[in-house]
């Protein structure tokens, strides 16, 4: 039986929910920017939905605090969702939000040298894409990312994929082509970033032959990659903070940290978004 604590914090996981789904059909950045003085690296959060919704209660606005605790500023992505969500609409809202953040890397002192992008679930999905030399940086003509960090996500549009996640972002009938160019696992190259990526084996929501499927491609790339498996673990737990998973964040932010120096110089980075 739940505690009053445990009923309410349910309450209001499920109200957030509600208001993150109907808010949740446009572009909207959300901010977390330290303001010390001193700049910062900055990392974009994609959380996950099943292209539905944005889970930013759960996937987004834990992992933004977390990361400002580390010392880095975050943004929460609130890309377009459902009727809206049509392939390549939330890659646009991914490119909208670097070309901003690194417009402004001045006024929220960011350090933009090897930044992250983060998600979970679909949003794992959205952040794959953007690692891609087809679909994501390098066709929007912006910086490569130091990491990619992915939980639990959706890689594949294919026989493994999440059926919610792909019908909302290809429709119910898409080409094999279509099919082709958003399964992450076909588009993955040697230019592809270092990724770290994590699930459960217990996952019964997006099989976790699709994080298989990633990992084998990397890996037959040579892409620098870290994985974690955790046993009797399921989907959608976010930071895990009660689970046998609560380490991953730490693990995930060391892989960054580790890969970020041999991005671009911050001012390399800011005179392309001021020219």
């Amino acid at each position: 039986m739940l505690s009053q604590q445990e009923d309410f914090m349910r309450f209001i996981d499920i109200y957030h929910a509600g208001v993150d789904y109907w808010s949740g059909n446009h572009y909207r950045l959300k901010k977390h920017v330290i303001q010390d003085g001193r700049k910062h690296p900055f990392a974009l959060i994609c959380p996950g939905g099943g292209y539905n919704m944005v889970s930013n209660y759960n996937e987004g606005e834990p992992f933004a605090k977390e990361l400002n605790r580390c010392g880095y500023s975050a943004f929460v992505l609130f890309y377009r969702c459902r009727n809206k969500a049509r392939f390549p609409a939330p890659q646009e809202d991914v490119a909208r939000a670097l070309r901003e953040i690194l417009t402004r890397a001045e006024e929220w002192n960011l350090d933009v040298t090897g930044y992250s992008i983060w998600g979970s679930s679909a949003g794992g999905h959205l952040a794959a894409s953007f690692g891609t030399q087809a679909i994501g940086y390098a066709h929007y003509g912006l910086p490569k990312p130091a990491a990619l960090i992915l939980a639990y996500p959706v890689i594949t549009m294919g026989e493994y994929t999440h059926e919610g996640s792909r019908k909302n972002l290809l429709g119910k009938y898409p080409s094999p082509e279509l099919v082709d160019l958003t399964s992450m696992e076909k588009q993955v190259t040697k230019d592809y970033p270092p990724t770290f990526v994590w699930w459960g084996d217990a996952d019964d929501t997006v099989d976790p032959k699709n994080s298989l499927m990633l990992l084998e491609a990397l890996t037959s790339c040579g892409v620098e990659c870290s994985y974690r498996v955790y046993p009797g673990v399921g989907h959608g737990v976010g930071l895990g903070c009660e689970e046998i998973c609560s380490g991953w964040f730490d693990e995930a932010v060391h892989f960054w940290e580790s890969r970020r120096e041999t991005g671009m110089s911050g001012r390399q980075e800011s005179e392309i978004w001021k020219s």
